[in-house]
């Protein structure tokens, strides 16, 4: 049986994903083509004047309405008359609101770059804009390509959870961000997958666990054990009572983990691991260590595992998707994957895929069985 729901709001949202990918297209087909190119050449100009209003916190000094760019600046320590060029230009580009000449309020995109909206990616511009993400985009894009390494490695001299590690505030800043997916991908992946079949979550590398808890916001029955590298975790019981999280997070645990030794084995065949966005990080070696850990895990019990990850097309990618990748590509081993190329990993890791569940959003629930059930009578 099935594990899909809401068929038909998936199959709308994919038609229309297509559609805008095909408006995401229409510059190239109007735009003359040198200024086309000159306007792609020159859009990390935008990421950074992003990156500074984020970085100055303007959207949370502007929370409670219009300010001029001179008042604007006495509040967030800037020079009032480069903050007002930075604002106009990101009021062209549709991030804040020039209400009267040099008088600025946020709009619904720069809301989204406060600390407290419920759909802030302020942690996510942050860190995709941090020396630390830049520098491999930078300095050794180019190196990378020719030579076939690992631009972050070689910027940083270190492989990129190696230096997440040893890095205790960056390492906080990419687990902020991780927990900002949510405003990108909406809960989708609580709504479109049946939950309501298992009893319990072992969300594997699940950070601070706000997958799970939006599940179990939804299904009272449900339990949760979030698992992930112990200074990920530490405190996250604490984090979410802080956010004023009651009921459910009581029927949530934690634990650390590191994926590649151990991973929490399954209680019962109700219990379902929950990877999400884990395995593109991993090249196809470590992807197969990884899998047969949990496979391992699962196989007493019988366990369903499944596995949230994005599918790229075997040709003619969007620009989001083909985007992703070549975040992977610069900063891991790792990659997005195509339909085939999961089920060889799965293959070689003693899993078998039972279904494909789509999502409105860019990933899709991989649905895994150990082998050992297909060949059970």
């Amino acid at each position: 049986m099935t594990l899909q729901k809401n068929v038909g709001a998936v199959r709308r949202f994919a038609k229309l994903a297509r559609f805008g990918t095909w408006l995401q297209n229409l510059p190239n087909k109007l735009v003359p083509a040198p200024f086309r190119l000159i306007q792609i050449g020159s859009a990390f100009w935008q990421s950074r004047a992003l990156y500074a209003a984020a970085r100055l916190d303007i959207a949370g000094a502007l929370a409670d309405g219009a300010l001029s760019a001179e008042t604007l600046a006495e509040r967030v320590a800037a020079d009032a008359d480069a903050l007002y060029r930075l604002l106009r230009m990101l009021a062209a580009m549709g991030v804040f609101e020039e209400v009267s000449p040099r008088r600025f309020r946020n709009n619904q995109l720069s809301s989204c770059l406060c600390r407290d909206h419920p759909h802030s990616v302020r942690a996510m511009v942050l860190m995709h804009n941090s020396p630390e993400m830049s520098r491999p985009w930078f300095e050794q894009l180019e190196q990378g390509v020719r030579r076939g390494g690992v631009p972050f490695e070689s910027a940083h001299g270190q492989a990129f959870y190696d230096y997440l590690d040893a890095n205790p505030e960056f390492d906080k800043l990419f687990a902020q961000a991780m927990d900002s997916v949510d405003a990108l991908t909406g809960d989708s992946f609580a709504t479109d997958f049946d939950w309501s079949r298992f009893e319990r979550i072992i969300d594997v590398g699940g950070s601070k666990g706000a997958k799970s808890l939006a599940i179990l916001k939804r299904h009272p029955h449900l339990k949760a054990l979030v698992a992930d590298r112990e200074q990920v975790i530490q405190g996250a019981a604490q984090f979410w009572k802080g956010q004023g999280e009651g009921a459910a997070l009581q029927r949530m645990s934690f634990e650390a983990c590191d994926l590649l030794q151990s991973v929490p084995k399954a209680q019962s065949g109700k219990d379902i691991y929950l990877l999400s966005a884990v395995l593109h990080g991993f090249d196809d070696a470590t992807c197969i260590a990884a899998l047969s850990k949990v496979a391992s895990a699962a196989a007493d019990c019988d366990a369903t595992i499944a596995v949230m990850e994005m599918l790229m097309p075997d040709s003619r990618a969007d620009i989001a998707t083909a985007a992703f990748d070549m975040q992977m590509f610069v900063n891991t081993r790792g990659r997005e994957r195509t339909l085939a190329e999961w089920r060889r990993l799965f293959d070689q890791s003693g899993l078998v895929l039972q279904e494909v569940v789509g999502l409105r959003t860019f990933g899709n629930i991989l649905v895994l069985r150990t082998v050992q059930r297909r060949s059970s009578p």
